[in-house]
């Protein structure tokens, strides 16, 4: 029988953090006269995932309260298209945060598309000034991703996960670098592995606390799993019809402490945490202080 206890419920998780943004966000149109918090959501091509993802996003956004954009271009956009939307709502007052879906087509410069957004309305936390201020230890925006997983390590560990060791599979901007960063500043000591990675095991089976985002289908097997680890699954693959993780969790729960489901792990604290981000964007932007 499954231990239903070590499941970490990424779902009500979600519910906890979005009601809290739903208070700020009604004490901040009683600050402002009633300034609603908008995001924009700026997607290119007809990726199914993304598709999945705005919907999503935008229904949760409804729910508390945010409105949102969505600007859905053909897979021939081109780059000085794309970047004259972007600045088009950079210079909009009612625009207060800006997501810029990916995958972009691959014609698409991503790194120039994304620093085309303004700093301050880039909530997804991707340009380089907003990486830079993270790296620096004063975050504007954390990404979203990094964001959920730290919300709910530190729920797990009561808020308290210094000097645990953590492993970190996976390097890119949007979830890897990100995550490892935000475990360092947590004061654990942090490994990151990739796909140049020798004897992955030999980091995994010490890791307190095991991060996977690479996207490899069950690449993460119960033996490389410390006993009482806690097991962060980011990956996410639709194969054979359905929707699995990098672990292979009906093995894995089996020897970890806690572990996330896939679906309902980390996805639904990626998108409260997105409009998060959309609502600080929002009190920044009319110079008034937001704590959550």
């Amino acid at each position: 029988m499954m231990n239903i206890e070590k499941i970490i419920d990424g779902n009500a998780h979600a519910k906890v953090l979005l009601q809290k943004v739903k208070e700020r966000l009604d004490a901040f149109k009683n600050q402002t006269n009633g300034i609603i918090p908008t995001l924009v959501t700026i997607r290119v091509g007809d990726n199914e995932a993304s598709k999945v993802y705005v919907n999503l996003k935008t229904k949760k956004a409804r729910e508390i309260g945010i409105l949102t954009v969505t600007h859905e271009l053909p897979e021939s956009t081109s780059q000085k298209i794309l970047e004259n939307l972007i600045v088009e709502c950079n210079a909009d007052p009612t625009i207060h945060g800006i997501m810029l879906q990916l995958p972009l087509p691959s014609h698409i410069d991503i790194y120039s598309t994304i620093d085309t957004i303004n700093p301050i309305k880039d909530v997804d936390g991707f340009t380089v000034e907003n990486i830079g201020l993270q790296y620096s230890n004063r975050a504007r925006f954390v990404p979203c991703t990094a964001q959920g997983i730290m919300l709910l390590l530190k729920a797990i560990f009561n808020n308290n996960i210094r000097g645990k060791k953590a492993v970190v599979l996976g390097r890119s901007i949007i979830v890897g670098k990100p995550t490892a960063l935000s475990l360092l500043q947590e004061n654990c000591s942090v490994t990151i592995l990739h796909s140049h990675s020798q004897k992955i095991w030999q980091e995994t089976k010490h890791a307190d606390i095991l991060v996977s985002a690479v996207g490899i289908p069950h690449l993460i097997k119960k033996e490389l799993i410390k006993p009482d680890a806690c097991v962060i699954d980011v990956g996410i693959t639709r194969t054979d019809g359905k929707i699995v993780g990098d672990v292979e969790f009906e093995e894995a729960i089996k020897v970890a402490k806690y572990i996330t489901p896939v679906p309902g792990g980390v996805g639904p604290m990626t998108v409260a945490c997105l409009l998060n981000n959309t609502l600080r964007a929002a009190y920044l932007q009319n110079n008034i202080v937001y704590e959550i």
